[in-house]
């Protein structure tokens, strides 16, 4: 007969009557010897539970240090009047020791397995395994579990089929760097980790699979943010005959899905949608932030004939005037010309500040300006008593984008209680360089509105595509495909991809084209954000059970590391000397 190890979880105690006798298991959080009888907090995957046992009956209960794992025989009971902890869930009742038995010792702890002290990031993510035990890290990782589980559900009850697609693959560069693989069997050759599963998804609905969905492992060798990870999981679906409402509805009622198995509540359908065009006009940015007002104003028709030479110049180049109310804020001189250098650094000329003060303005243009203009502006912002209005004159473009992120900078509320979903629509097909190139704004395989505008005034085309945000993130993209193999080769010629590179890098997915290609659509979502906003983590490494660093290193493991000469061999490979070199430098530097 097998060893009983457990016959409760610590939370399951609080609704088990007294007197009932249970085996409990987990790791000892902490322990008070008080004098005679010997209380620990003894701590699952549920929560905590007290146990409190006789040293003198059970004498290994003194030996008990922190983080020795336990198994514990006993029965339960009330606690004693006085004792109980309103704080913990638990905290009405106890387990009276009959044995206690370790299971397994811990060396000392590198940091104490609590969320009340910071702990530096790094140690945290070489001891990672003992960074799921805090209460934190343990609560992230139940929300990302029920969180998909939730999204799962939902999609297979809307007849979806999960697919899994290969993450060996050919390279076809998107924007950011693909993580290559060398292959031993093919020396000279690489295989590319997946930046999405993009092209196979489409070959799934050319195939009849009429609704797929993945949660996708996806690699980009690009920069790191607090956002940005070398590799991540994304929630992919396809399917076929659909439009843009079809999709948005489907990833809304997933999306909801994961909210109610995080949060108290779900949110409601639909989200609001908003253009691309009007993101930009109204709050400098494809990925508002609803979650407050401050809206971006145009005030050019307002300075049209003014004198001040800060903004007629800039009216007179095609650009325009815009500004922001900014709401009653102190701000001393030092840290208006903080704001100045931010703009600056932004790309704009200069910023313009203003107080309403006794109906007028104080700032140092204001003597540059007529009263009705001022007036004007006030009205227009809806300024009030005491507000400051920040003002940019210039490229609109680089107007709004200035203004749009001194907005964030400065009415981004802190926490994530409120969660304000909206989807952007009709981006614009291409990106325009400063060299006149252009590329495509989300991916080569989009659907443009109007295949003749696309090809007669490709830089103001628009695309039938969309993404989702949320509290000023964006969580993921999709788009209407193409399907016409046709309008996908007039799309490589806009771009100027000769026939010869589409050929290299996606001949074998424009045949498949040719074959009956359904009109079909999709969207990703970003897991790993949706879950740091559900959960209110500043960072997404807090809900990757193994991250990497900003440098992209893994402390734990030591990845990337160093490979032999041989492994390189059988590669085909080999280190320039320069790298060499440098590898032996930090080799001699690493033994000083």
């Amino acid at each position: 007969m097998s060893e009983v190890l457990r016959t409760k979880y610590a939370a399951e105690i609080a609704e088990t009557p007294a007197g009932t006798e249970v085996v409990i298991g987990g790791w000892v959080s902490r322990s008070r010897d008080m004098g005679g009888v010997i209380f620990f907090d003894l701590r699952d995957p549920s929560g905590l539970i007290q146990v409190v046992l006789d040293p003198e009956s059970i004498p290994v209960g003194a030996d008990l240090k922190m983080e020795y794992c336990v198994k514990v025989t006993g029965v339960v009971q009330a606690r004693p009047e006085g004792t109980q902890n309103a704080d913990l869930e638990t905290g009405l009742v106890e387990v009276a020791a009959d044995a206690v038995e370790v299971l397994s010792e811990s060396e000392t702890l590198p940091f104490m397995i609590d969320d009340r002290l910071n702990v530096d990031e790094l140690i945290r993510l070489k001891y990672r395994y003992l960074d799921f035990r805090r209460p934190s890290m343990a609560a992230n990782l139940k929300a990302r579990a029920k969180a998909t589980a939730a999204m799962r559900r939902t999609l297979d009850e809307m007849s979806f089929m999960e697919v899994e697609t290969p993450t060996l693959i050919a390279s076809t560069p998107e924007g950011a760097r693909d993580m290559l693989v060398p292959s031993r069997l093919q020396q000279g050759s690489f295989y590319a980790l997946p930046q999405s599963p993009q092209i196979f998804k489409q070959l799934l609905m050319i195939g009849g699979i009429d609704r797929y969905f993945q949660f996708a492992r996806c690699y980009r060798d690009e920069d790191f943010r607090s956002d940005r990870q070398l590799e991540f999981t994304q929630l992919d679906i396809e399917g076929s005959f659909w439009d843009e409402d079809a999709v948005m509805e489907t990833i809304e009622a997933a999306i909801a899905a994961a909210v109610g198995a995080v949060k108290d509540f779900t949110p409601s359908l639909p989200f609001e949608k908003m253009t691309w065009s009007e993101s930009m006009e109204r709050f400098g940015s494809d990925k508002p932030d609803l979650r407050f007002g401050m809206e971006i104003s145009d005030l050019s028709s307002i300075f049209s004939g003014t004198e001040f030479k800060g903004f007629s110049g800039a009216i007179a180049e095609g650009g325009s005037v815009r500004g922001i109310n900014v709401g009653a804020r102190d701000f001393s001189r030092s840290a208006l010309d903080k704001l100045i250098d931010q703009a600056k650094a932004l790309g704009a000329k200069g910023l313009v500040w203003a107080f309403c003060e006794d109906g007028g303005w104080r700032s140092p243009v204001a003597k540059f300006l007529s009263d009705e203009e001022k007036t004007a502006v006030l009205e227009q912002c809806g300024a009030v008593e005491g507000d400051l209005l920040l003002m940019v004159a210039g490229p609109t473009t680089n107007a709004l984008q200035v203004l749009g992120q001194l907005r964030v900078d400065l009415g981004q509320p802190d926490g994530h209680d409120d969660l304000r979903f909206v989807w952007i629509t009709r981006f614009p097909v291409f990106d325009v360089h400063e060299d006149g190139t252009l590329s495509p704004a989300h991916h080569p395989f989009t659907q443009p509105e109007s295949i003749d505008q696309m090809i007669n005034d490709p830089e103001h085309a628009f695309a039938r595509a969309y993404d989702l945000v949320l509290n000023g993130s964006e969580l993921g993209s999709g788009s209407v495909r193409i399907h016409d193999p046709k309008v996908q080769e007039q799309v490589f010629d806009t771009l100027g991809i000769s026939p010869e590179e589409r050929e290299s890098r996606f001949g074998w997915f424009l045949e498949a084209l040719r074959y009956g290609t359904p009109p079909h659509a999709g969207f990703a979502v970003g897991v790993d954000r949706l879950l740091a906003i559900l959960v209110g983590a500043s960072s997404i490494r807090d809900v990757i059970p193994f991250p990497k660093t900003q440098r992209g290193l893994d402390p734990l493991s030591g990845s990337p590391s160093l490979v032999t000469d041989t492994q390189m061999q059988e590669l085909g490979l080999d280190l320039r000397p320069e790298v060499r070199a440098a590898l032996a430098q930090d080799d001699d530097t690493a033994g000083v």
